[in-house]
């Protein structure tokens, strides 16, 4: 019998990165990453991928409502946007041995 490891994945985005919509509804949006779910491979963005919510009637609130709230979109859907252009993300060491994201078109390093 396989024993499941629990591993941290690595994801090339982090939260705060500036993204852009690659396949979807929403293609060719870009957005802010407002929280990244590595287990899932998703991330909330901003402004991208609205869907509708309805709130059943309670005690604070006895009408209810529908709201149109942002849902995640998988990873593989998003790449980062440096200055005007899309770029795909890798990681290798940097000078002082630290494994560091780079862009891949560049080759600059990324915060």
């Amino acid at each position: 019998m396989a024993i499941k490891v629990n591993r941290k994945l690595k994801l090339h985005l982090k939260k705060g990165d500036t993204v852009k919509v690659l396949a979807g509804d929403d293609k060719g949006k870009t957005g802010k990453i407002l929280r990244v779910l590595p287990a899932a491979q998703r991330a909330l963005v901003e402004g991208v991928n609205f869907v509708t919510k309805h709130y059943k009637p309670s005690a604070q609130n006895t009408a209810g409502r529908i709201a149109k709230i942002e849902a995640p979109i998988h990873i593989s859907n998003l790449k980062l946007v440096l200055g005007t252009n899309a770029t795909r993300v890798g990681r290798k060491l940097n000078e002082s041995g630290k494994l560091q994201r780079f862009a891949k078109t560049t080759g600059e390093y990324i915060n």
